[in-house]
């Protein structure tokens, strides 16, 4: 839309001009993608954009000079309520975007989602045959089967796609591509329930695809061509993927979170969860290896379209949820979601190869704060080790956990031993002799307590980077327990020390530098270093829910998880997975003015999972989120909606067992003319 002063917009041909004109950022046509949204029968959609022929010049005319992109500003929408309730069970997307010119004009476009499919449709495999979206496969890639109701057998597939990433290749080259190949790597990070209803959180072996779309390049719009399953056989099978970041170099970073505990695992009566895990990939109860998880695999994308995994074992065997590289192609912050967690980084011996490298906790100074008008605290990084990637896998092949430390959850009475938290629970852990590296990489949570690292972040999960201002941010989804002073797992010793919890979390932001020294005095080899802390954006606990209830004030974040930053739009892009709202949200944040925006619902019991902002390709920009599985319910946050809404969240998506992989559109508003 134009202000009535400026010259009008004719037409959209010319408004993907202007747009296009805007430097490393053509948001011409403008299509935003978003994998794993709406759809079923409730999803809204706009048309593909049809434009028509470009005019002319006049004869005898000189072309208007093309403007440039100033800035972006998004107008968010209102919380769906029960008084329109369809909208309260599907991705109800009701915001603008306005793109601002140095010529003075501007156009606003309105925002709305497209599915590419649901989980559990058939989708072409780009070899003749179709394929079972988000299905899930064992170590030999056959189909794992959800036998639990009799007549009723069928291939599992998840209803929580997450981590994605959008790249192209120069020399790709796809069968049945008409415009220009793009690809998304999609992960599925679990399966809720079996048709039974019985529990299957973490009893499947996580699949990854790679999918091939076809980006029109008149409308930017982006069309499924091919899906492929990769293989993780040398990988020994995922678990648990969760948040994912595309790397500098072009590949997808892909994650291990809530690693499986090898002590429990070792017990005499096992680790429920762990065997029929290891069950389903292997089929075999005692054949999977604890020390084979929780780590970070990479994915690297083929010009066919097909793809391959490598795990990298050398990063910390942590609750991996979020990668994020720095641009100096070695240094990497990481997400932590974990109770008793901690803050890591990761500097690779060589730029574009994660395989070797220095691993890092954080320690903080006293007075860390959530009240983001307080001053910022102080880091020191403390060095857990270096190792390569192959060195650590040989360790977790040939070690049992007895072999790396001794651990015991009742207090031993020996001075021995030194309390810690580990997953809010009390240890007490005594390190077995010359088991220091092996105790860095594969036991990295008792390791960094030992080491006297801050422990006690509650799920700090989504990390990005500011690039332009040097600045980081992790999302903490909750800020309670063991970061509470007296809470459950808190200890002292770890300098935070907050007086109470906040159950809606925040963002944190984080100052980068150079000229780092770890806390024995040795320079760290990074100009990306963490340096200080200090708090963003909040949210908001509210006394009393309220009438739909919400535990936490809807109109700003509620329990933050994935984080992605725009460098063109100077925008955070915050994706929640919330215990405090009916219906969790994605926002936008522009770091520059303050503004808080809304720009989609996911479905009720939903969690937006999987952002990547990606400012261009082939000319246009796109922004990915997920959302992980519609109608979750919890009895005491639902109460209010859940007889309203099961049935329409049913209808919507195969009675609860799909989520959408998708993409936001946009749609030039019509110009007025004149007053």
């Amino acid at each position: 839309m134009t202000d009535s002063n400026k010259a009008p917009v004719a037409s959209r041909r010319h408004a993907l001009k202007l747009l296009g004109a805007a430097p490393m950022l053509p948001l011409g046509g403008l299509a935003f993608l978003t994998a794993c949204g709406g759809g079923g029968g409730g999803g809204q959609a706009f048309p593909p954009i049809v434009l028509p022929p470009a005019p002319a010049p006049a004869p005898g005319t000189t072309p208007a000079p093309a403007a440039n992109f100033v800035s972006a500003e998004f107008t968010g929408m209102a919380a769906p309520t029960l008084a329109a309730a369809a909208k309260m069970a599907t991705t109800t997307v009701e915001s603008t975007l306005k793109v601002s010119f140095d010529n003075g004009s501007s156009t606003e476009y309105k925002l709305a989602y497209q599915p590419f499919f649901l989980t559990g449709d058939m989708v072409s495999d780009g070899k003749g045959s179709q394929i079972l979206a988000g299905g899930y496969v064992d170590i030999n890639n056959k189909p794992i089967i959800d036998a639990s109701v009799a007549g009723k057998e069928r291939q599992f597939f998840s209803d929580s796609p997450d981590g994605t990433s959008l790249l192209a290749l120069p020399n790709a080259n796809v069968a049945g591509v008409k415009g220009k190949p793009v690809f998304a790597v999609v992960q599925f990070e679990y399966n809720t329930r079996d048709q039974s209803g019985a529990d299957t959180y973490g009893v499947l072996p996580s699949p990854i695809a790679v999918l091939t779309l076809d980006q029109d390049q008149a409308t930017g719009k982006l069309s499924l061509v091919k899906y492929h399953n990769v293989d993780m056989s040398s990988a020994h099978g995922l678990w648990i993927t969760c948040g994912a970041s595309l790397s500098p170099w072009n590949t997808h970073l892909s994650s291990e979170e809530y690693e499986p505990d090898a002590f429990a695992a070792a017990g005499s009566s096992g680790d429920k969860q762990f065997k029929a895990y290891s069950k389903n990939v292997f089929g075999d109860e005692t054949k999977a290896n604890p020390y084979h998880y929780g780590h970070l695999p990479e994915v690297t994308v083929n010009p066919d379209g097909t793809g391959s995994v490598k795990k990298h074992y050398c990063m910390g065997r942590i609750s991996h949820e979020l990668i994020q590289v720095m641009p100096d192609q070695r240094t990497a912050i990481m997400g932590d979601d974990y109770t008793n967690g901690g803050f890591f980084m990761f500097v690779a011996d060589k730029e574009k190869d994660l395989s070797a490298g220095t691993l890092y906790v954080a320690k903080y100074d006293a007075g860390y704060s959530i009240n983001p008008a307080a001053a910022a605290t102080r880091i020191t990084w403390i060095n857990l080790g270096h190792a390569t990637s192959a060195e650590i896998e040989n360790l977790a092949n040939t070690l049992k956990a007895a072999d790396i430390m001794d651990v015991k959850t009742a207090d031993p009475t020996d001075v021995s031993y030194t309390k810690l938290f580990a997953n809010g629970v009390a240890n007490w852990v005594k390190l077995q002799p010359g088991m220091e590296k092996a105790a860095a990489f594969l036991e990295t949570h008792r390791y960094a307590n030992l080491k006297g690292a801050s422990m006690a972040f509650t799920k700090m999960e989504g990390t990005t980077v500011n690039i332009k201002d040097k600045v980081a941010y992790s999302a903490l989804q909750n800020i309670q327990d063991s970061m509470v002073s007296g809470g459950k797992g808190w200890s002292a010793a770890t300098n935070i020390a907050l007086p109470k919890k906040l159950s809606a979390g925040g963002v944190m932001a984080h100052n980068l530098g150079g000229g780092q020294k770890d806390a024995d005095g040795t320079a760290i080899n990074s100009e990306w270093v963490p340096m200080q802390t200090r708090a963003l954006i909040v949210g908001e606990d509210l006394p009393t829910p309220d009438a739909l209830g919400n535990t936490s004030n809807p109109n700003t974040i509620g329990n933050p998880d994935n984080l992605k930053f725009s460098e063109k739009m100077r925008t955070l892009f915050i994706g929640e997975d919330s215990s405090s709202h009916v219906n969790n949200f994605l926002w936008a944040y522009n770091v520059d003015t303050k503004k808080l925006s809304r720009l989609m619902s996911i479905p009720a019991g939903g969690e937006s999972t999987g952002l990547h902002a990606v400012d261009e390709i082939n000319g246009w920009t796109y922004i990915m989120s997920n959302f992980q599985h519609p109608g979750d319910w919890n009895k005491d946050l639902h109460v209010n909606v859940q007889s309203t809404l099961d049935s329409l969240v049913r209808a919507n998506y195969r009675d609860r067992f799909s989520a959408a992989v998708g993409y936001l559109t946009a749609d030039p508003i019509q110009p007025k003319l004149a007053k």
